[in-house]
């Protein structure tokens, strides 16, 4: 081997030069191949909040969680979890230490954009019945055209039982879809801005077409189509107003490449973190510090309503594991550490021009921390310190963690937020660490299973720090 010069030897020492360390590691691809199979039957099964708030209290009880009991104390090692209105959910492993030296608070958000049934959705038109929809979080409408969809939610009758609706995903159901223009006929649809091509009252579900046979019903197809749902459901169309269904894309996670080494699917921002931090959090043992993971609702729309990190939920309930150790929860937040796993954008190469390459974040090279969020001058941005930087990023070489750090995107295009600001209100230090995703926001988005698996050993590692 040739011999490196000094000038050569002080680029090795001085530079910096991100790395695809699957690359040059093929026990990280088998290892990442292999953890992806799990989370690519989570994303599948779990395409809302409340399948994924109901599948982690299944999975936390399977792995030995108790039901949180505020009136009694809690030992080093025991595991605890709460469900906040099935939406959301909180788990913790008790630490050895007292709370008062800190918590180490993992936070991944598990609502995904989406369509919401509105209040009064169903209608007829020209012989079709159809579901009128209200887009959820930041979705490009024209992506959501003409794909199979599935309908996922419960609906509260009029005597206070509830039923729970899914219907599209199983081969043998029906789905649903939203029509476009034929290029034929388009011109005028082709005149209008990108983000004009479909209109949100253009998002109406195709649901019907059949008819009830007598000539004196006005609305047949209606009828027929409230006929199928009362014989199913036992559901009345005044029962729509007590629901919450979504529309959301009726396919399965699948492997991308040649290599299969992406995954594709549907709600990866913020599942796509939520899984390893919670895989992290149930596999902890005895840890020093009390780990606490908390899967959020309503990230998408900013954190907002009684699931949402705006609400107090999360704070009161460490506060109340605090005051189960007569531990101060001033002491404890202030000497706390938050990762906010939220996902940030792929560098990709179609789209070069929306990224400066330089500090972009990349599929493939592990998972991704950012600094600060907010949008052009870091406005709503959390801005974490360089101590805290240091101390995450050393953890991550010291564990053998590929990672990287960017920003989303060319500063004055635009910008995104994530729960790191709710979190940093109530004085718990706060960084920002996710996987990066290419299609972000769209009905099928990518990601790396390097990257995937590389947040997972950053959870595991931050769970199970000693110091």
């Amino acid at each position: 081997m040739k011999e490196m010069t000094e000038i050569q030897k002080k680029a090795k020492e001085l530079l910096y030069e991100p790395e695809y360390q699957s690359d040059k590691n093929a026990d990280v691809r088998k290892a990442a191949a292999d953890f992806a199979e799990g989370y690519k039957d989570f994303i599948t099964r779990c395409k809302t909040e409340r399948e994924v708030a109901d599948w982690s209290e299944q999975t936390l009880k399977a792995a030995g969680y108790q039901l949180y009991d505020d009136r009694k104390q809690y030992a080093p090692g025991e595991k605890v979890y709460w469900i906040q209105h099935k939406k959301a959910v909180l788990c913790a492993t008790i630490g050895t230490r007292s709370m008062e030296e800190g918590f180490h608070l993992l936070i991944a958000h598990i609502d995904s954009p989406r369509l919401d049934i509105r209040p009064n959705p169903l209608y007829e038109a020209a012989h079709f019945s159809y579901f009128k929809t209200h887009y959820y979080g930041g979705i490009r409408k024209y992506q959501w055209a003409t794909m199979p969809l599935a309908l996922h939610g419960v609906l509260t009758r009029a005597d206070g039982s509830t039923v729970t609706v899914q219907v599209g995903e199983d081969v043998n159901d029906p789905a649903f879809c939203i029509t476009d223009l034929l290029p034929h006929l388009s011109a005028e649809q082709n005149k209008r801005e990108l983000s004009d091509g479909i209109r949100g009252e253009e998002l109406n579900i195709l649901i019907g077409s059949d008819a009830v046979e007598d000539e004196e019903i006005k609305e047949k197809i209606k009828l027929n189509t409230m006929m199928l749902l009362n014989e199913k459901y036992g559901i009345v169309e005044k029962d729509f107003t007590r629901a919450e269904l979504e529309i959301v894309p009726a396919t399965p996670a699948r492997d991308i490449g040649f290599d299969r080494s992406m995954i594709g699917g549907y709600g990866q921002d913020d599942r796509v973190d939520a899984y390893p931090a919670l895989m992290a959090e149930i596999e902890v043992k005895n840890p020093a510090f009390t780990t606490v993971c908390v899967l959020a609702d309503k990230e998408e729309i900013g954190s907002y309503g009684i699931t949402g990190m705006g609400s107090t939920y999360t704070y009161d309930w460490l506060r109340q594991l605090c005051a189960s150790q007569n531990a101060d929860p001033i002491r404890a937040f202030r000497a706390s550490l938050c990762l906010s796993a939220d996902v940030t954008a792929a560098y990709d190469p179609s789209w070069a021009s929306a990224f400066e390459p330089q500090n972009g974040t990349y599929a493939g090279r592990g998972v991704a921390f950012f600094k600060y969020t907010g949008s052009r001058g870091k406005s709503a941005a959390n801005d974490a310190t360089a101590e805290q930087l240091g101390y995450l990023t050393r953890m991550m070489d010291a564990n053998g963690v590929a990672w990287q750090i960017g920003e989303l995107g060319r500063i004055d295009l635009g910008g995104g937020g994530t729960v790191a600001t709710e979190v940093a209100r109530r004085g718990i230090p706060v960084v920002d660490i996710g996987v990066p995703v290419l299609s972000m926001h769209s009905p099928f988005e990518v990601v790396s299973k390097n990257d995937l698996y590389m947040a997972y050993r950053a959870f595991t590692a931050f769970v199970n720090a000693q110091d």
